[in-house]
C-alpha cells in the first residue's frame, strides 16, 4: 500500500487538529528545496504550439474557482458570490454530492447570477483514484450528478488525478492539475500556465485540462501561515508577463467572513478580497475573466481552428 493509501485509510482517524499539525511540518520541510521553482516555475511560461491570444486580445484570461468540502463551506457560498459579484467577477462552485447535502437552490441561484456549478469528486475520502475498478464504479455515479446538474466540468479532492481514466466521465474540462505545486499530495506538476488538450480515445472523446496556476488559499494561509497576499500577486504578475491563465482555486470552508477569532483552518476574507480589489484596480481592461467551461470551449475551437490551418498550409 503507498503512503497516500495508508494516510486516506487512517485520515477518519486522525484528528482534524493533528492533521493541520502534520501537514505544516512537512511543508515547512519541503519548502526549502523548491526557493528556485515555486511559486513560479520559468519552464511554464511557454504558450502552446500555434497559440494566438485570449479573446479581445487580452493580456491574460482570469478563472476563479471554489472547491465547496464541508457542509460549512455550502453556507458560504452565497456571501462569497456577493462578494465576488461586487467586484464585477464570477466564478465555478465545485460540491461534493456525497458528503454533505448541496441545495438545489443554491445551485439554481448560482447560475442565475451567472456562476458556475461543477462536482469536486464524490464524497471527498481521499479513495477515487485507488484503483481502477474503483473509479469506473464511482465513475458512473458522477456522470449521473453531472448530468443532473447540468454540469460540465470537474475536479479531485487532493488533485488527484489520472488523466487517462478521467476519460470515463463525461466532461468538457477537468481541472484536477497545477503548474507546479510540490505541495500536494500528488505533486506531479503539469509544467504549463495554459489549458491543453487530452487527447481521445476510439472509445471517448477528449477533454480540456485548465490546471490551477495561482496557489491554493488553503496552502498558502492555513498550512504555510502566510500573513498577506504577496505570493498571490508575485505570481500574477508573472502570469500577465506571459499571457498566461490565472486560475485560482480557494475554499469558502475556510475564509472568515465575520472576523471573529480565527479557527486553526481559517483565514481572513480580506485576503481574498484584496486579490480581487489587486486585480481590479492593476489589470483593468486587461483580463478576460471567463468561467471555465468558457475557457474550454474557447481553447478546443481556437486550437483545433490552428490544426487545421497549419493542415491546410502543409
Amino acid at each position: 500500500m503507498s503512503l497516500n493509501k495508508f494516510y486516506y485509510h487512517v485520515k477518519p482517524f486522525i484528528p482534524r487538529s493533528i492533521q493541520v499539525i502534520l501537514r505544516r511540518e512537512m511543508i515547512r520541510i519541503k519548502r526549502s528545496s523548491y526557493l528556485n521553482t515555486w511559486p513560479i516555475d520559468e519552464n511554464a511560461k511557454a504558450a502552446p504550439e500555434g497559440w494566438i491570444s485570449w479573446p479581445q486580445h487580452k493580456r491574460f484570461a482570469l478563472v476563479l474557482t471554489h472547491d465547496v468540502e464541508t457542509s460549512k463551506g455550502h453556507d458560504n457560498c452565497e456571501r462569497l458570490m456577493k462578494l465576488e459579484m461586487a467586484y464585477g467577477f464570477h466564478s465555478s462552485f465545485n460540491f461534493v454530492p456525497e458528503r454533505y447535502h448541496v441545495m438545489p437552490g443554491l445551485r439554481a441561484l448560482l447560475r442565475k447570477n451567472g456562476f458556475e456549478v461543477g462536482l469536486h469528486g464524490l464524497n471527498h475520502d481521499g479513495m477515487l483514484f485507488s484503483s481502477k475498478q474503483e473509479f469506473i464504479q464511482r465513475a458512473r455515479q458522477i456522470n449521473r450528478y453531472l448530468k443532473n446538474w447540468n454540469a460540465v466540468g470537474f475536479r479531485s479532492p487532493a488533485m488527484h488525478h489520472n488523466l487517462d481514466w478521467i476519460h470515463e466521465l463525461n466532461i468538457q474540462y477537468d481541472a484536477s492539475t497545477f503548474d507546479i505545486d510540490p505541495f500536494e499530495p500528488q505533486p506531479d506538476g503539469m509544467g504549463t500556465i495554459f489549458p491543453f488538450f487530452v487527447n481521445g480515445r476510439p472509445d471517448r472523446p477528449g477533454y480540456v485540462e485548465l490546471p490551477y496556476t495561482l496557489p491554493q488559499d488553503y496552502t498558502l494561509f492555513v498550512l504555510m501561515r502566510e500573513k498577506n497576499i504577496g505570493i498571490w500577486k508575485k505570481k500574477l504578475d508573472w502570469i500577465v508577463a506571459h499571457g498566461g491563465m490565472a486560475l485560482l482555486n480557494t475554499h469558502p470552508d475556510y475564509m472568515n467572513f465575520d472576523n471573529e477569532s480565527l479557527q486553526q483552518d481559517e483565514y481572513p476574507i480580506q485576503y481574498y478580497e484584496d486579490l480581487l480589489d489587486y486585480i481590479k484596480k492593476r489589470y483593468a481592461g486587461q483580463y478576460w475573466q471567463a468561467l471555465p467551461r468558457s475557457v474550454a470551449t474557447f481553447y478546443k475551437s481556437t486550437m483545433r481552428r490552428t490544426e487545421e490551418m497549419s493542415k491546410i498550409a502543409a
